[in-house]
């Protein structure tokens, strides 16, 4: 194994603030990448026509489940390595990676077979019409994902495990391939070789032409765009593979690591169903927000469409804190340094809410203009979304604070392996605050969309204040490895 190409950050010794901030930066550069697959398959999937978009939406809502269950797996190993890394065995945190790459690839094939089959009812379970063209474009495009889900698992367990072992930058680099190479071949495999509007704006129009004529490819319209995901996924997944089995990563998993041992698989589910369950209530909940949005009309729906973006870029800071502070925190507990681990989750918090202070501050002014940016102004209703928006950005924006604190706490019981805990606390803050004030804010009070906007802010700031209630307890800090030294025995 050469310590050259090790990217590992140390964060068990010396300054802290600094290989935080380092940890956490690609994390959330790569959180940024990630949307590149979503803008390049719903850029060119929307020259095939309204349906097309449609189906994608359709389909969005049970490949976003399928992949909160799958990532959730994967944080298990991320946990379970940081403490035996922490705890200087590194025999076993090479074997529980191997362990959770076996596992989880199991879920994942068990899953492509059930999802495979049961796609057409899942499409007319989250509405689409079975006689429309957007559900058979549905029903092809998840079919395709499905399939070639195990390579899409692979990417997120050799993210999970490079991060548990403090390498964020490796999969970041992986990320920039992956998204660079869908983004060039989403038009050719949606639109083939003929009118492919790519062809003309970089002046290839010849090219073009000759292609047609030798391959006669017309595109495999939406199904593409699935096909040209898995591919560029599993790319970058085969790399990491080869990079983890090599050693060049810091972790050095051999082909007997791979075969499944009773009691590191039942450590992997203890520690990762918890937030796989966490993930899929979360899925379904946003589901049931946005049902109760819709009471209130189409122009707020559309205005939640637009707080949602703008929600998605204000996560990404503390999604990329919070996944730090869960390496820092699990290296720290398996190396027995508590008020260590303690101070990461103290100078988390610091951080982010600095952070959030003053993107709040700079864009509670320009509310409007915010909103506006994301709407045509000749839709129709235009003025009366951008109020909705903007009123979101009045009332909610400041308990992004409060948010991001949150946040950090949760990443710092994760990274402890108090994943049940973490479960519970991240969602009641769904179920317990958000939907029921929504709930009656909507039907009992009339208040229409504003009245969700300030179920937001209250689930926000209650659900931090109880998690920081229960994090102050101090029984988190119990690591959930055990310092055993040398390599995993038989049978373990």
């Amino acid at each position: 194994m050469s310590s050259r190409t090790d990217r590992s950050v140390n964060v068990t010794d010396g300054e802290l603030f600094k290989p935080l901030l380092v940890l956490s930066a690609p994390i959330v550069a790569s959180q940024v990448l990630n949307v590149g697959y979503n803008l390049a398959d719903t850029f060119w999937v929307g020259r095939l026509g309204g349906d097309a978009i449609a189906a994608l939406s359709y389909s969005w809502a049970v490949v976003f489940l399928m992949i909160s269950v799958g990532g959730g797996l994967t944080v298990a190993g991320t946990v379970l390595i940081a403490q035996h890394k922490g705890a200087g065995n590194t025999a076993r945190a090479s074997h529980v990676a191997g362990q959770t790459l076996s596992f989880v690839t199991i879920v994942a094939v068990a899953f492509a077979a059930v999802g495979y089959l049961l796609t057409p009812w899942l499409m007319r379970m989250v509405g689409a019409d079975p006689g429309g063209d957007a559900y058979g474009f549905a029903v092809g495009y998840t079919r395709i994902m499905f399939v070639g889900i195990a390579f899409m698992f692979w990417f997120f367990i050799f993210d999970a495990l490079s991060r548990g072992w403090g390498d964020t930058r490796t999969p970041l680099y992986l990320m920039v391939v992956s998204v660079a190479l869908n983004v060039v071949i989403d038009p050719i495999l949606i639109l083939g070789f003929e009118g492919n509007p790519l062809f003309s704006w970089l002046g290839l129009t010849e090219l073009e032409s000759t292609l047609y004529a030798a391959t006669g490819f017309t595109g495999w319209g939406v199904d593409g765009a699935a096909v040209a995901t898995i591919f560029s996924r599993g790319v970058a997944a085969v790399i990491g593979l080869s990079l983890l089995f090599s050693g060049r990563v810091g972790l050095d998993p051999s082909l007997s690591d791979l075969r499944l041992k009773r009691r590191t698989v039942r450590k992997i589910l203890d520690i990762g169903a918890p937030i796989a369950t966490e993930q899929g209530l979360r899925a379904f909940g946003i589901t049931v927000l946005t049902a109760v949005i819709a009471i209130a009309g189409t122009e707020a729906v559309a205005a939640y469409g637009i707080v949602t973006r703008l929600s998605s870029l204000l996560f990404m800071p503390a999604l990329g804190l919070a996944r730090g502070t869960e390496t820092v925190v699990g290296q720290n507990l398996g190396a027995d340094q508590v008020d260590r681990a303690k101070r990461a989750v103290k100078l988390s918090s610091m951080v982010i809410t600095g952070v959030f202070v003053l993107v709040v501050a700079a864009a509670y002014p320009h509310a409007e203009a915010i909103a506006g940016i994301f709407i045509e102004s000749g839709t129709p209703n235009a003025d009366l979304v951008i109020e909705y928006a903007a009123a979101y950005v009045v009332i909610a924006g400041p308990s992004y604070v409060f948010l991001g604190v949150f946040q950090i706490m949760l990443g710092g019981l994760r990274g402890s392996g108090s994943t049940t805990a973490a479960m519970v606390l991240s969602v009641q803050e769904l179920w317990v605050w958000r939907i029921p004030i929504a709930l009656v804010a909507v039907l009992g009070f009339e208040m229409g969309v504003v009245g969700v906007w300030y179920a937001v802010a209250v689930s926000f700031v209650a659900s931090a204040i109880v998690t920081g209630v229960w994090v102050l307890r101090g029984t988190w800090t119990e690591g959930v490895v055990e310092r055993e030294v040398g390599p995993p025995v038989p049978g373990d």
